[in-house]
C-alpha cells in the first residue's frame, strides 16, 4: 500500500517561507509526475506546482516565490515556500503518479495547512 505524507505547514505572517515536505513510502516501482496542490476554504482545489524528470510548472500566483524539488532516491518532494500571502492560505495536499504492482494511478496525502495572517 502506497502513502503520501506531507508535513511543514503552519501558521506564519506574510513575508516569511515555509517548506513543505511529502514522502512517497510503500511498494513502489516508480514514481512519474510529483506536485502540489491547494484547496482554500470555499474554493476548488488548484495546482500550484508539478515536476517531472524534465521540468516544472507553476500556477501564475505562485511563480518567482514557489519553488518545487524532488529528490529522486528518497522518493520526496519539496515546495519551498517564500514571500508568502495571506491567499496563500490553504490545505496544500501533495500528490504522485505512481507505478505499484498495478497500473499507475494517482495518489494523494492527507493535506497539510498553511496559514498567512497580514
Amino acid at each position: 500500500q502506497v502513502q503520501l505524507v506531507e508535513s511543514g505547514g503552519g501558521l506564519v505572517q506574510a513575508g516569511e517561507s515555509l517548506r513543505l515536505s511529502c514522502a512517497a513510502s510503500g511498494t513502489i516501482f516508480y514514481i512519474n509526475d510529483m506536485g502540489w496542490y491547494r484547496q482554500a476554504p470555499g474554493k476548488q482545489r488548484e495546482l500550484v506546482a508539478t515536476i517531472t524528470s524534465r521540468s516544472t510548472n507553476y500556477a501564475d500566483s505562485v511563480k518567482g516565490r514557489f519553488t518545487i524539488s524532488r529528490v529522486h532516491n528518497k522518493n520526496t518532494v519539496y515546495l519551498q515556500m517564500n514571500s508568502l500571502k495571506p491567499e496563500d492560505t490553504a490545505v496544500y495536499y501533495c500528490n504522485a503518479e505512481i507505478r505499484t504492482n498495478g497500473p499507475r494511478r494517482d495518489y494523494w496525502g492527507q493535506g497539510t495547512q498553511v496559514t498567512v495572517s497580514s
